[in-house]
């Protein structure tokens, strides 16, 4: 859904997407992971499911930890809309900056800890693996600003295509990588 604030709303991958996602089975093909790790959110799962068949690799696993975070009241909400009766909250989320709030939706301590807290538990569940992980946009910001030691109140200006990944090694309590 582009143009859309998607959060937790659960839409499906289109054409393009189901593409991407076997470019990426093809790219990861020799890299060796064991298993996928998902958010159960459809856009990823789907994702995540193209990746795992092609790997030959067993289901994905969903942790619920690795869902987008929540936007609150603005989940659905088109960019468009949201610039015309609150440009302010349109551009903190165009910088991808954390310090914005939203109403009903989950502070950035809150959903970072929980993203934190699924990476650590996917490493304890499977220790020396090489495992795939499939998840979102804001998830993958709060994992870049952890592993370059970036406060939560950092703003990154980073624009990710689909696809583009972050790669960590995660010991023991530490998660270290490279975004």
């Amino acid at each position: 859904m582009s143009g859309i604030l998607q959060g937790w709303i659960d839409v499906p991958i289109n054409d393009k997407g189901r593409m991407q996602a076997r470019e990426l089975a093809a790219d990861y093909a020799d890299l060796g992971f064991t298993c996928v790790f998902t958010s159960p959110l459809v856009r990823a799962l789907e994702t995540a499911q193209i990746i795992a068949g092609d790997l030959r690799l067993g289901p994905p696993v969903c942790i619920e930890g690795l869902k987008e975070r929540h936007f609150g009241s603005i989940q659905g909400v088109p960019k468009v809309e949201l610039a015309q009766f609150n440009p302010l909250l349109q551009q903190q989320l165009l910088d991808r900056n954390p310090a914005c709030s939203f109403d009903q939706g989950e502070t950035m301590d809150g959903f970072a800890t929980r993203v934190l807290g699924a990476i650590m538990s996917i490493s304890e569940r499977n220790p020396g693996e090489r495992v795939l992980v499939i998840t979102h946009g804001w998830v993958m910001d709060v994992i870049t600003r952890h592993i370059m030691g970036l406060p939560r109140s950092a703003i990154l200006n980073m624009k990710r295509k689909n696809g583009e990944g972050v790669w960590l090694e995660v010991t023991g309590q530490s998660i270290a990588g490279r975004a």
